[in-house]
């Protein structure tokens, strides 16, 4: 059975100030290893984009933020799909194509961990994938909580992990993955 990685928002949307303080700056340079190793695997390579029809938005589609970032830049065989919502699921065309290419594991990476690879990874649980996120290949940035509190970026990414692992997916690092997953299942 296929194999699928997902690269969730990995947009220069994420470079704005807005967003506040961020963790894991590394997470794009561990993204790029794994699509590298992905692609010498043959997985499957999915790039979803986050995209606004709002002039104010950072995703704006004709914005400078809606471009995905050069480090992980799509090759002309690798699918894009566009998506408005948190879930790369909803309102796209992802669970069918997953399913026309017999794709069984899915692997996510990408942008933002408590938003939209938290809500794609439990998606993809919930729809039978066995599903691996990669946890130092995304981040989060530090938010209010509901009772007006700032919570760390760092709080927030391992809260966002800690309520997905052995429930909707498999949480690894980049090395356990490659070893473990890429290798073996590649």
């Amino acid at each position: 059975m296929g194999k699928a990685l997902l690269l969730i928002d990995v947009q220069e949307a994420f470079t704005d100030s807005k967003w506040g303080r961020r963790n894991n700056p590394d997470a794009e340079k561990k993204i790029q290893e794994i699509l590298a190793d992905c692609r010498q695997a043959q997985w499957t390579i999915i790039h979803i984009q986050h995209v606004s029809d709002s002039p104010d938005s950072v995703f704006y589609k004709h914005g400078a933020g809606f471009s995905i970032k050069a480090v992980v830049a799509p090759q002309p065989n690798e699918k894009r799909i566009l998506k408005s919502v948190n879930s790369a699921f909803i309102g796209t065309d992802l669970e069918q194509y997953l399913n026309e290419k017999q794709i069984k594991t899915v692997a996510i990476v990408g942008l933002t961990t408590p938003h939209c690879v938290s809500t794609t990874a439990r998606m993809s649980g919930n729809l039978g994938y066995q599903t691996y996120l990669i946890s130092d290949a995304t981040a989060a940035f530090e938010m209010r909580d509901h009772l007006g509190n700032w919570l760390d970026p760092e709080t927030i990414h391992h809260l966002s992990l800690a309520t997905i692992h052995e429930e909707f997916a498999t949480v690894l690092d980049t090395e356990s993955f490659k070893k473990d997953v890429v290798s073996i299942e590649g």
